[in-house]
């Protein structure tokens, strides 16, 4: 299917870590209609709402990064919001966009859908092959649904909807908060303070031997407008998969992680391990290979994404 410069695309969640770095993919590759809505301008929880937007508008294409987000404490208190509010945007956006006959949705989950005591690589055929993360299961199962729902519409209609599942990801418009980050904006955060502050050390929870993978907004912006102009949902859903994995192919520990962003921020100090802490699951490490065979391959190195994110969070750390 032709994607061209001159379509309608709907991007929802344009504020957004990735939904942000989409909405410049998409003008730096000279797409001339980007249309985006605030919450205060269009509730996708409401489906009136939703239905309403997409009758006024002729929609070519829809690239769903709107979601409830938020760190553990978040998705553990407000199970029950999580779960409703994920459902009814991902499920609302659906129903629209085959009601109005959109030529291509492309949904973005999260790795979290996946089992939470995978030991090796994690491919796209080990989607509820086990139990979930406790925390946040409420918006791990909305995912599902979500994804889920796009794979059966291709298969009752063959509507063009599928899904991407990425891993840890981090970039401009983080959230840096110490309180609900997720680890690698927390910990550029961390250091910062600890410079400022002139302090001895910084403490780090546990071990710092468990590996992550972690993916910069940008490098999935891109691989969401690759996915836009060179895949379509039969490329996948014929190899027996509901989604794609999307990450970097790249592990690091989150102790070699930490003396990465301690050299880039210009921190001296000391590391602290503060073993009490947990360590959480040893690997999360994705098996990229059925996007990286299409086409797609990272672009950034994750020492030129911490630079971007540190200087994000220079600019949002100055507003407060």
């Amino acid at each position: 299917m032709n994607v061209s410069k001159s379509d309608n695309i709907f991007l929802a969640g344009h504020k957004g870590l990735v939904g942000s770095a989409v909405y410049e993919e998409l003008k730096g590759q000279g797409y001339k209609n980007i249309i985006t809505r605030s919450r205060d301008e269009v509730d996708l929880s409401d489906y009136s709402a939703v239905k309403s937007f997409f009758k006024n508008l002729q929609i070519d294409h829809v690239i769903l990064c709107a979601a409830k987000v938020g760190g553990i404490h978040a998705n553990n208190t407000q199970r029950g919001d999580f779960i409703l509010d994920n459902l009814s945007i991902g499920l609302n956006i659906i129903n629209a966009c085959k009601t109005f006959k959109v030529k291509k949705l492309i949904n973005l989950g999260s790795s979290c859908i996946y089992p939470k005591n995978i030991s090796g690589l994690i491919n796209e055929e080990d989607l509820l092959t086990g139990s979930l993360e406790p925390t946040n299961e409420p918006y791990a199962l909305a995912k599902i649904a979500v994804l889920k729902t796009c794979q059966s519409m291709y298969d009752q209609y063959r509507n063009n909807f599928f899904s991407l599942m990425p891993c840890n990801m981090y970039g401009p418009n983080d959230n840096f908060d110490l309180n609900s980050s997720h680890v690698l904006p927390g910990l550029i955060h961390k250091v910062h303070l600890a410079k400022l502050n002139n302090s001895p050390h910084v403490v780090m929870w546990g071990s710092g031997k468990p590996l992550r993978e972690f993916l910069f907004s940008k490098d999935l912006a891109r691989a969401i407008v690759f996915c836009l102009e060179n895949v379509n949902a039969e490329d996948i859903y014929s190899q027996n998969i509901s989604h794609l994995n999307c990450g970097s192919n790249e592990e690091i520990s989150i102790l070699d992680l930490l003396l990465k962003i301690k050299k880039i921020i210009g921190y001296s100090g000391e590391i602290k391990l503060d073993l009490t802490k947990p360590d959480g699951t040893y690997r999360k490490k994705m098996n990229n290979d059925r996007i990286f065979s299409l086409g797609f391959s990272p672009k950034f190195s994750l020492d030129e994404g911490i630079k971007q994110s540190y200087e994000s969070f220079l600019c949002s750390f100055k507003e407060k």
